[in-house]
This record gives C-alpha cells, sequence and structure tokens, in this order.
C-alpha cells in the first residue's frame, strides 16, 4: 500500500513527466560527466574525431587547388649544314614557366566542397557518440537485468531453503511424508541452478561493460526507480528526434556533398587553361627567343561521363537521405507506442506479481495447518517468483525505453 505522500509523489512525478527528468539526474544511470568521459575515450568515437583533420587537411588541399607553376628546360644540338660552307653545330637550351589557372565559379565551388566534407565529419563524429551511447545504454540495462534476476533468485532459494529446512523438520517429527522432502529439495535444487545461471549472466554482463566502457564505474543503484508515464504527443516526439538526428544530419550532408560535387564537375566540363612563359637560346646564343603561350585541353567524353555520373550519385544521395529519414521516422513511431506502452504493462505486472505473492503466502500458511498440499505451495511459490521476477524486468525495461527516448531526442546526456 503506497502512503498518501508516496502517491502525491508519484502523481507530481507523473504530470512533470519526461520533461522534469531531462533537466534532473538519472538516478540508475551513472553520472553524467562519467558518461561523457567514457564515450569521448571510445575508439570509434577517436577515430571519426580524426577524421574531422583529414577533412581539414582536404579542405586546404581544395581551396589550394592542384594549380602550381610548373619549371620545363630543355636541351638540344643544332648542326646546320650550308651549301659551300663547313658544318656548324650550335648548343641550344630552353626554359619555360607556366601554370594553369582556375575558371572563375570554381574556386567557390572547391572550397564549399572542402567546407561540406568538414562538416560531414563533424557530423559523423557526433553520430559515433550517439551510437557509442546508445550501446552503453542497452548494456547498462542488461546488466541491472541480470543484477535483478540473480537478485530474485537469491530471495527466491532463500525462501524454499527455509520451506526445505521446515519440512525436513517436519519427516524427523512424524508430520511429513518422504516424498515432501524429496519434493521441496528438488525445487530448492531447481532454483539455486537458476541462481547460478542467473549469477554467470550477471558477471559476463558485467565484463561486457568493462572491456567496452573503460573506467565506467559499475556501481548497482541501491534502489530502482518507478518508471513515469511517456508525455507528449508523438508527433512532438518525432519532430524534436528528426531534428536531433545525427545519422539524418548524415545523409543530408551526403546529399549536399554530392550536389556541390556534381555541379563542379559540370564545370569541369569547360577546361582550365594553362599559361606559360618560355625563352629559348639559339644557335649558340646567336638568336635569343622570348615568347608566351596558352594550353586549352580540348573536352572529351570522359569529362562529360564525370559530370552524368555526378549527378546520377545526386539523385542516389537523395533517395538514401529519404530512406533514412523514413527509417528514422518509423523506429522514433515504434519506440514512442513501445515506450508508451511499457508503464500501463509494469503496473499490470506489478498487480499480478502483488497478487500472486500474497496468494503463495496464503498458501504458505494454508500448508503449515494441513489444509494443502506441498504441490499447491510450490506451484504458488514458483508463479509468485515468476510474476516478481517479469515485474522487476519490466520495470527496468519501461525505464530503459523512457531513457532511450530521451537519448535519441537528446534530452539524456550532454554530447554535443
Amino acid at each position: 500500500m503506497k502512503t498518501p505522500i508516496a502517491i502525491l509523489i508519484a502523481c507530481l512525478v507523473g504530470s512533470l513527466g519526461t520533461s522534469a527528468l531531462a533537466a534532473g539526474a538519472a538516478p540508475i544511470l551513472p553520472p553524467d560527466e562519467v558518461v561523457v568521459r567514457v564515450l569521448r575515450a571510445n575508439p570509434l568515437v577517436n577515430a571519426a574525431a580524426s577524421q574531422i583533420n583529414v577533412e581539414e587537411a582536404n579542405r586546404r588541399r581544395l581551396e589550394a587547388g592542384h594549380y602550381e607553376w610548373n619549371v620545363r628546360l630543355g636541351g638540344q644540338q643544332r648542326k646546320t649544314t650550308p651549301i659551300g660552307s663547313p658544318d656548324e653545330r650550335f648548343s641550344e637550351w630552353n626554359a619555360a614557366l607556366e601554370r594553369p589557372f582556375r575558371l572563375p565559379g570554381k574556386a567557390s565551388l572547391d572550397a564549399e566542397i572542402g567546407a561540406a566534407g568538414v562538416a560531414l565529419a563533424e557530423t559523423a563524429q557526433g553520430d559515433a557518440l550517439h551510437e557509442s551511447s546508445r550501446y552503453l545504454l542497452k548494456s547498462w540495462f542488461i546488466w541491472l537485468k541480470e543484477n535483478a534476476a540473480a537478485a530474485q533468485w537469491r530471495t527466491q532459494v532463500s525462501l524454499l531453503e527455509k520451506q526445505a529446512n521446515a519440512i525436513k523438520r517436519r519427516q524427523q517429527l512424524g508430520d511429513a511424508a518422504q516424498l515432501e522432502t524429496i519434493q521441496s529439495e528438488a525445487a530448492l535444487a531447481q532454483a539455486e541452478a537458476q541462481r547460478t545461471q542467473a549469477q554467470i549472466r550477471q558477471r559476463t554482463a558485467a565484463e561486457d561493460l568493462r572491456r567496452r566502457f573503460p573506467g565506467l564505474p559499475l556501481s548497482e543503484p541501491t534502489h530502482i526507480i518507478e518508471p513515469v508515464p511517456i508525455t507528449g504527443s508523438a508527433a512532438d516526439w518525432l519532430d524534436r528526434i528528426l531534428k536531433e538526428s545525427r545519422e539524418l544530419s548524415m545523409a543530408q550532408g551526403e546529399a549536399q556533398f554530392a550536389q556541390v560535387s556534381a555541379s563542379r564537375a559540370g564545370r569541369d566540363n569547360l577546361p582550365d587553361p594553362t599559361i606559360g612563359l618560355q625563352f629559348s637560346r639559339e644557335r649558340g646564343g646567336q638568336e635569343n627567343v622570348v615568347g608566351a603561350y596558352i594550353s586549352i585541353p580540348l573536352p572529351g567524353g570522359a569529362r562529360r561521363a564525370t559530370s552524368d555520373a555526378s549527378l546520377a550519385r545526386v539523385n542516389s544521395a537523395n533517395y538514401r537521405a529519404a530512406a533514412i529519414r523514413q527509417k528514422i521516422e518509423a523506429e522514433a513511431a515504434m519506440l514512442y507506442q513501445t515506450a508508451s506502452a511499457a508503464f500501463p504493462t509494469w503496473q499490470a505486472s506489478q498487480h499480478a506479481a502483488e497478487r500472486l505473492g500474497r496468494a503463495a503466502d496464503m498458501t504458505d500458511r494454508a500448508y503449515l495447518l494441513g489444509e494443502g498440499s506441498l504441490n499447491d505451495l510450490l506451484l504458488a511459490r514458483r508463479q509468485a517468483n515468476e510474476a516478481q521476477l517479469a515485474a522487476r524486468l519490466l520495470q527496468l525495461e519501461a525505464l530503459e525505453l523512457g531513457y532511450r527516448l530521451r537519448l535519441d531526442a537528446h534530452q539524456l546526456w550532454d554530447l554535443d
């Protein structure tokens, strides 16, 4: 039975909903500052951060362009055979200084491509942080659920141990059959096996967290808070999740990158000219020649094919962005519906667990008074244990779904 104060607090929390939770701490999660530090130390996040440096360098390369000065040097021997005169030989040489020039409009597009690459890398880092935080949240709740299962089976073993000892004592006094002792010991052995398996899963989940997120303190909460109903409409949550989705931002950034790259490829249908100055010394210095020249490539099918491919990539990127948006909308809607349904599901499960627990206690008292059989008692204990375990797990499931909804809406951990 809840006290009036507890009921009042629950109503207040429910009325505030997730907006209040977003502003406060998450009692069953690690501290925010610890989570942020652990996630930023994740190798995948660091790899994404390093890619930003790559794109920064690539941006500088694009802004500078591959338009560099080029020096050409050459030498030759000239041999002349004048009529009636001996052959003449001359050492000659020539030099040229040339440079391709970027046509107007191309430099700004190159700078735009470089900036888009940097922005895409920064978004990718945010997406890596978000995906790592998703996995951390999932792994944390797997650990909490295994802790709850292990605790529940420890409680069940303790109850069955007391029951087995009492029946064994009754048998010694001649008040119980040997069959009942065997049945109680068998039930105890089964519970001990379940407890052992739960403890193994608990240690495995803890080890997974330690290995994947070094430095994350595995401090089991002393109290599991009760879930609160999800407030706000599905449309509000969907808009928030779409607005904050790094995956969608990446897809849209890739589409923008493809669009700018296609514009740049279209400009290359008009080739850049190369302008040069040359000097040559001929006939052993008798003739000195200074000149200028311009070289213009004649565009062919390769340039047109490159431009066509770039335009096709734009369509492909736009379709991918639309598909990702569709996927995120579907996942967000499903998450909202599942999280909303988790609260009443947990309430019903909690109610069933309380009723089955009272039924098991009543069956226990009836058995002690000789009004029931041991089979009825064992069945009641098993049903009560299963219901209590299910209620614990559904409580954690409801909390996890609520936190996951807030995480996707960027209302849980300050990772930006």
